[in-house]
Order: C-alpha cells, then sequence, then structure tokens
C-alpha cells in the first residue's frame, strides 16, 4: 500500500511527535523500556522512529499536494516569526547546559519549541506547515505542564559560560538553518 503525500504528512507526524508524546505521558514506562533494551539500543530505536518520521515530514512537506493555505499570515508575521525563532534555538541550546537561562527558564527545550512553532504557525498557513508546527507546540506545551506538575526541575549552580554557549550557538544553528536549510533543503528562501 502506497500512502499519498497527506498520509506521508500524517504518518510522519506520528512517528516524530508519537517517541516525544510516550515520554512526556508515561515517563516511568519509558525508563522501564530503556532499562529493559539498554539506554544505547533504546536511543537508537527512539532516533530511528523519530528520523523516519522527520524524513516523512520534509517529504510531505515539499510535495505541493500539502500547500494549500489553510490562513493567510499577517503582514508583521514574518519579522515576528524571525524573532521568534532566534529566542526558540538560543532556548533549546540553553537546554543542554547549566545556565542562568535554564535555572530560570526551568524548561528550555520545550519552551524553546513552542516559540519555534509558534514562530511557523505565525509566518505560514500551508496545511503541511500547521499540521507539522501545531503537532510540535502540543506536544511541547504537553512537556511543560506534565514536567510541571510531576516536579521536575534540574538541581545545578549555574555558570554564565552556559548561557554564552548557548547564545552563540543557537545564533549559529538559527543562521544555518535560515540561510542553509530553508533555501537549499525546503527550497524556501527566508530573507
Amino acid at each position: 500500500m502506497e500512502l499519498d503525500e497527506m498520509g506521508k504528512l500524517w504518518l510522519g507526524v506520528v512517528l516524530f511527535v508519537g517517541p516525544h508524546l510516550f515520554s512526556t505521558l508515561l515517563p516511568a514506562l519509558r525508563d522501564q523500556l530503556k532499562e529493559k533494551f539498554h539506554p544505547g539500543p533504546w536511543r537508537g530505536l527512539y532516533s530511528v522512529i523519530t528520523l523516519i518520521g522527520l524524513v516523512l515530514l520534509i517529504m510531505a512537506y515539499r510535495d505541493p499536494a500539502t500547500a494549500a493555505n489553510l490562513y493567510d499570515p499577517a503582514p508583521w508575521a514574518k519579522h515576528a516569526t524571525m524573532l521568534l525563532v532566534l529566542i526558540g534555538f538560543i532556548l533549546i541550546a540553553a537546554s543542554h547546559g547549566k545556565g542562568y537561562i535554564k535555572k530560570f527558564v526551568k524548561h528550555p527545550m520545550s519552551l524553546g519549541v513552542a516559540f519555534w512553532s509558534v514562530g511557523h504557525l505565525l509566518a505560514n498557513g500551508e496545511t503541511s506547515v500547521v499540521v507539522i508546527f501545531a503537532s510540535l507546540l502540543a506536544i511541547a506545551l504537553f512537556d511543560i505542564v506534565f514536567s510541571l506538575a510531576r516536579g521536575k526541575e534540574a538541581v545545578f549552580e549555574p555558570r554564565l559560560r552556559s548561557d554564552i554557549t548557548a547564545v552563540v550557538g543557537g545564533a549559529l544553528v538559527y543562521g544555518v538553518l535560515l540561510f542553509g536549510f530553508h533555501p537549499y533543503v525546503l527550497q524556501v528562501p527566508v530573507v
């Protein structure tokens, strides 16, 4: 059975978002399975599933069949998106260190994904973009809510060096995606 482009889009969402949702909603079961299968193979399986989902999402996104507009973005949306995505990538980068940003924000990875997603939803009303980024936004918000409910919080002594690394690293990734990934992989120039 061959999937049409909308089928690829939805299967991509399930394969990419599903493991993240599973980890968010059932962390104890996730930890049991990780221990049973050992951390290395578990991370490998998790990565392969999400990578297949990502490939399907990119394939579906690039197909004109998923490009129908659900809404027209506001004229100011592109500028807001540029700022939101930059902040998002700095927050995502901050999640990997032990800086003041992470200490203050508490859930920088999920909040960064939320900023990134909201930016894309503001700037683009195509079906594929809305499905992809609404799914990512939902997962990010679920993760924040469930992490707060469980009292999940990292305890560490913050270092300014981690914040500098997060700002520089986030800005670099932002630049690569803005000037490399978008125009050459997605064939969508942003600037």
